[in-house]
């Protein structure tokens, strides 16, 4: 039997980059997209790393022919790029809400759109959306804005057998916040809110991706898998 095969958008760094580690040690052949290069990705050599940035399509064109070329079709395709933007609406200049869309929702779009021809009968997909609050309005929208498209896409591709979902981490150490300028201090701090008494890992949200591409999660479409440690919920 073939090992299944596997394309992690945004998969260079922090909660992609996890969850290409752990689908390689599971024996998935896979890729990841990012901007970072090849050379200062670090990924081990079995993982293939293309340059390109979700706000492009001819990127994305250029990413899908690597997808063909390397793996052929795929199982798995986890929608994991995206930008914080965070911030109250007086702050939230036109170049800061053009980027969280054409990223986080008009790069996902299209992504998935473009790779429809290489998805297998029976494949997944998975979006990462976000399980956060206090963000702003601009980016609330454009993560909000990914839970219906999640919705009417599991009933579009059911018929092919493939289904959608998405994960939506709470708080997570990644190098995003250091990106940000959030010291790690205030990262660490944000444990006291949270229910289970930690901050999450990358390999928290990166097993959450494996179960939902798993055939355990055969019957599972169109639901969004939040992994927070309590974070949001009611009472919490």
């Amino acid at each position: 039997m073939p090992a299944p095969t596997a394309l992690i958008t945004g998969g260079t760094s922090g909660i992609g980059r996890a969850t290409a580690e752990l689908l390689h040690e599971r024996a998935y052949r896979v890729m990841v997209t990012g901007r970072e290069s090849v050379r200062s990705a670090g990924l081990p050599e079995a993982i293939g790393v293309v340059e390109a940035d979700a706000r492009s399509l001819t990127a994305i064109d250029h990413a899908m022919e690597a997808v063909r070329d390397r793996l052929g079709s795929l199982d798995l395709l986890f929608l994991n790029a995206g930008v914080s933007r965070p911030g109250p609406i007086e702050s939230t200049d036109e170049a800061a809400f053009d980027e969280l869309f054409d990223v986080n929702v008009k790069g996902n779009f299209f992504t998935l759109q473009k790779a429809l021809p290489l998805l297998n009968e029976g494949a997944c997909v998975v979006f990462t959306i976000g399980a956060g609050s206090g963000l702003g309005a601009a980016m609330t929208a454009a993560k909000c804005a990914l839970l219906p498209m999640v919705h009417a896409l599991a009933h579009e591709l059911a018929p092919r057998r493939i289904r959608v979902n998405a994960v939506s981490p709470g708080a997570v150490d990644t190098p995003a916040y250091a990106k940000l300028g959030v010291a790690q201090e205030t990262v660490d701090s944000w444990a006291d809110t949270i229910p289970l008494g930690r901050i999450g890992r990358p390999g928290d949200i990166a097993e959450a991706v494996a179960f939902l591409a798993s055939d355990a999660a055969g019957y599972v479409t169109g639901n969004n898998l939040i992994v927070s440690g309590g974070m949001g919920i009611p009472g919490a």
